[in-house]
């Protein structure tokens, strides 16, 4: 069987951000498929792995973009499946143009768009394992005690207050 979630990136150094992504749902149990799909430089490949990304068994396509930021529209426009876009930080305008690229989408192709880099990364896997929850009870479960150990990992008061 197929992962459910499907991580796609534009170039391997998007990597850097979108392992945040992957560790986040390793850490929730839950499986993913990690690949390269460049809107630019590999079109025919984003065109075949988007229109067969349902067929495949895909439930979410969580794509990271740098730059000109095309591949979760691209990815979106050649699916039925929810994306979530994560922008990556690029040298140039530090993700800014990413961000713009990725939220601007016209009417009819939605994209749920996250947080520029790690942020991003991570809350796109909890979004995406939010959505694999509704019908998991058992990932339901998981979720809801990752988000405890977060809430109970933050102190009451700082280190060193009277």
């Amino acid at each position: 069987m197929t992962a459910p979630i499907a991580i796609i990136m534009g170039s391997q150094s998007d990597w850097d951000t979108m392992h945040h992504a992957a560790d986040t749902l390793g850490a929730l149990g839950v499986s993913y498929d990690a690949r390269i799909v460049s809107a630019h430089r590999t079109p025919d490949r984003l065109y075949a792995f988007a229109k067969g990304a349902k067929a495949a068994g895909y439930k979410v396509l969580i794509a990271g973009a740098g730059g000109a930021a095309h591949l979760p529209g691209m990815a979106a426009s050649l699916t039925e499946l929810p994306v979530f876009g994560v922008p990556v930080e690029s040298k140039a305008l530090s993700g800014v143009d990413s961000l713009y690229s990725i939220v601007q989408m016209p009417a009819g192709i939605p994209v749920g768009t996250l947080a520029i880099g790690k942020s991003g990364a991570i809350n796109a896997a909890l979004l995406a394992a939010s959505v694999l929850a509704l019908s998991d009870p058992a990932l339901a479960d998981r979720l809801s005690a990752w988000r405890q150990a977060q809430t109970d990992a933050i102190a009451e008061r700082p280190e060193g207050a009277a």
